[in-house]
């Protein structure tokens, strides 16, 4: 069978949803199916280009560019983005060709014309991969009003909605935004995060040469932006700067790591190192030299998400502390699945008593580690997600 999946993030990108989509385009290889996987290009690309990837195809179709610029520029450029992707594909090798299913990941909310084109013209049935409820979740952080241009970015997400014949949602409590969507023939399907086997290389960070050698450390790798809420983390490592045996490693990027510095250097937290992002394939030698990780979202969200980071920490047998908004339902895996201690009232106090707990539990309990790994195995693999999605397609 062959499949298109759209995306606008793939690598050499480095953030989780472009791993993941790695992942998903390798497994589709390795169970035996072709896939072409489509994105946007504005560097270095005329009209298209085409590469076999780890057994998929890639086709990059020029469009205009959406990353690092500024809001208006970047929705004018999402706007068009499909448009433009659209002509290119009619102008490249891969015009005629027919698939058996479109496969889309969003965000972006703004693949709808594509898809529907694909869909239409291969007469298939299509699957939505949702990570990212939004403009919901921009509204909940304050981000957005509920104006106009909020109006206007749901009536784009509805449009994408509308075109899919199945939707794969992160978590159970995602389903109830959707409840109106299900029609005859429609289907809503929990979907939730993948990765793949994890990578075995040198990583660039050696905490052993740092000035938190000799302590127990708690990493985060990954976005830091508004909606993970890190200043809570930071006044976590705050209430624990006189505890020599524990340690606060930051590794990523994202639109607070500027200020986050400086927030740091200004409360003196001599317990605390930042990093820019690494490539993704050095991330489980990092977590080797770690004790848990940090999975860190801001209490104003209203929607359930469980972040790839913290997928690659089970992968990786780390147990996690974790600080998120009430009712989200990552709180009850933790808990049910004794992988760590989480928090859903954004105390710090609360925080640093379960940091002391862990850490603690991690010294005593031998089977912790074995717990997060089996958890991923069981729930997070990328062989069950090719199957599941194959399998709607299919149908």
């Amino acid at each position: 069978m062959h499949f298109a999946l759209i995306a606008d993030t793939f690598p050499p990108l480095r953030n989780s949803g472009a791993v993941q989509l790695r992942d998903l385009s390798r497994e589709f290889a390795k169970q035996g199916y072709s896939l072409t996987v489509l994105l946007p290009a504005s560097d270095g690309v005329e009209r298209w280009s085409v590469a076999n990837i780890d057994g998929a195809q890639v086709l990059r179709l020029q469009a205009p560019n959406t990353k690092d610029v500024g809001y208006v520029r970047r929705t004018l450029a999402e706007l068009l983005m499909p448009f433009a992707m659209l002509k290119n594909l009619r102008r490249s090798p891969l015009a005629a060709m027919n698939w058996d299913g479109v496969i889309w990941y969003s965000p972006s909310i703004f693949h709808g014309p594509l898809v529907a084109a694909l869909k239409k013209k291969c007469s298939c049935k299509c699957y939505l991969i949702i990570r990212d409820i939004f403009p919901e979740w921009a509204v909940d952080m304050g981000l957005m009003t509920t104006g106009i241009v909020y109006r206007f970015f749901r009536a784009v997400a509805q449009y994408q909605y509308s075109i899919a014949d199945y939707i794969g949602v992160q978590t159970p409590g995602n389903i109830e935004y959707f409840r109106r969507w299900k029609q005859p023939g429609r289907e809503l399907q929990v979907l939730p995060n993948w990765l793949g086997e994890a990578a075995s290389v040198a990583c660039s960070i050696r905490l052993n040469e740092t000035s938190l050698t000799g302590r127990k450390i708690l990493v985060y790798a990954g976005n830091m932006g508004v909606a993970q809420g890190m200043d809570t983390i930071l006044q976590l490592a705050g209430s624990l700067v006189g505890n020599q045996h524990i340690g606060f490693l930051f590794v990523g990027r994202g639109s607070e790591v500027s200020r986050l510095k400086k927030m740091a250097a200004a409360l003196q937290l001599e317990n605390v190192l930042f990093y820019d992002e690494i490539d993704p394939d050095e991330i489980p030698e990092l977590y080797a030299q770690c004790a848990a990780g940090i999975v860190a979202l801001d209490q104003r969200h209203k929607s359930h998400n469980i972040p790839g980071k913290f997928l690659t920490y089970m992968q990786c047998g780390l147990p996690v502390i974790a600080n998120v908004n009430a009712g989200n339902d990552l709180a009850e895996i933790v808990r049910q699945e004794r992988v760590g201690r989480v928090c859903e009232s954004d105390s710090v106090e609360a925080l640093s008593k379960m940091v002391v707990e862990l850490l603690a539990e991690i010294e005593l309990d031998n089977q912790i580690s074995a717990r997060c790994t089996a958890l991923f195995n069981r729930e997070f693999a990328v062989e069950k997600t090719v199957r599941q999605i194959v399998s709607a397609l299919s149908s």
